[in-house]
């Protein structure tokens, strides 16, 4: 359960002005929390309230609904994400407290907030999808405030997210096994637009879930339509199924060291020159083909000197393998073996069978090596 839970299944373009960061679920439940058990020692619902983060910050957080009865006290934030493309910006993430005889903190998992069915997360299973991070955050803001006001009992800390069932169908969650909503997530409480490092530990649960489900065989894929191709192809479960995006080189890193016995890399001619090449991000703002390589395999497939040319001074890859079918020369299953090459040398020897499916715009199987 990583930040990237919470963003939705596209690769979206980053823009090119500057972004605004926002805040985590874990972030807003945390704030929640605070708010809530003040009120409930108290009868005061601070607005804004501060809360501060695992590294200092101490940002403050308008409150968008509060209740309050007898025994229990609730409060709702709204989360912004910022500029950060996730499904759950705009949601409103809820705390209820209450008062237990228990000492120490017990949480729940209310509506819209998933439950652990599989192995391999930081979560234990039957356990509410509310991450190790933003568990100590709100255990901290409970201990402090019991603490200043003498109380000597234990409090249930009750997280839900409004919508969270519905939203968690746009996330990673249903593979990962987290049912029934969304996770409350969060290292540092902070979103980081378009980051990258979340996306890539999202990569790493999800090698993580399918070796603890005895998965041997995984896949990741660029894309949809690669992915359903390799799916398809092997007839794969959805775990066995890696949401890789453009990180081939986090997703075989992670495996260095977390070995699998086989793992396909699938996606389009293109993505896949650019691991030929020894790319390990192949999104387009971040790895560019280089022509004169692909130049350089119709040479040494046998093109005559026109269509070398035309290769070097291509403007797509598409373009050249629609020039070197005309002739009858499968560029496709060169890239491929090259970039078998080429993931085999990030693996640096690990203990895994390393494939490459090549798939075209329809879907369709143009090399495998």
């Amino acid at each position: 359960m990583t930040d990237t839970n919470a963003k939705q299944l596209t690769n979206n373009q980053k823009p090119s002005n500057e972004l605004k960061r926002g805040w985590t679920t874990g972030a807003c439940a945390t704030a929640a929390t605070k708010a809530a058990l003040t009120a409930l020692i108290g009868g005061e619902f601070p607005d804004p309230v501060q809360i501060t983060l695992p590294k200092g910050q101490t940002p403050s957080f308008a409150l968008a609904f509060e209740g309050k009865g007898e025994s229990w006290a609730r409060v709702g934030i709204v989360k912004d994400a910022g500029d950060d493309p996730d499904v759950t910006h705009g949601a409103l993430v809820m705390a209820q407290v209450r008062f237990i005889d228990e000492l120490g903190v017990k949480f729940r998992g209310g509506e819209g907030v998933g439950i652990v069915t599989k192995a391999g997360l930081p979560i234990g299973v039957g356990e509410p999808a509310i991450n190790p991070v933003p568990r100590q955050m709100m255990t901290l803001v409970v201990e402090e405030l019991i603490q200043a006001h003498g109380i000597t009992r234990g409090v249930e800390i009750e997280i839900s997210i409004r919508d969270g069932e519905t939203l968690a169908k746009k996330t990673w969650n249903p593979r990962l096994g987290i049912v029934g909503g969304l996770s409350v997530l969060g290292t540092t409480g902070i979103v980081h637009p378009f980051s990258c490092s979340a996306w890539i530990a999202s990569i790493h649960r999800g090698i993580d879930v399918a070796r603890a489900e005895g998965i041997t065989h995984l896949a990741g894929a660029t894309g949809s339509t690669s992915e359903a191709a390799v799916q398809a192809l092997y007839k794969m479960p959805d775990q066995a199924l890696i949401d890789m995006g453009d990180f081939v080189g986090g997703m075989l890193k992670y495996m260095r060291k977390n070995p699998v016995e086989r793992v396909t890399v699938a996606g389009g001619l293109a993505k896949l020159t650019k691991l030929a090449q020894g790319a390990m991000d192949l999104h387009s703002g971040r790895s560019q083909v280089d022509f004169d390589l692909l130049a350089s395999v119709v040479e040494n497939l046998g093109g005559d000197a026109e269509l070398v040319a035309k290769t070097g001074k291509a403007n797509t890859v598409l373009e050249v393998y629609q020039l070197t079918c005309n002739q009858k020369l499968d560029i496709a299953s060169v890239i491929a073996d090259k970039a078998r090459q080429q993931a085999e040398i990030i693996l640096r020897g690990a203990p895994v069978k390393v494939d490459i499916v090549i798939v075209d715009r329809q879907g369709k199987v143009i090399a495998n090596a």
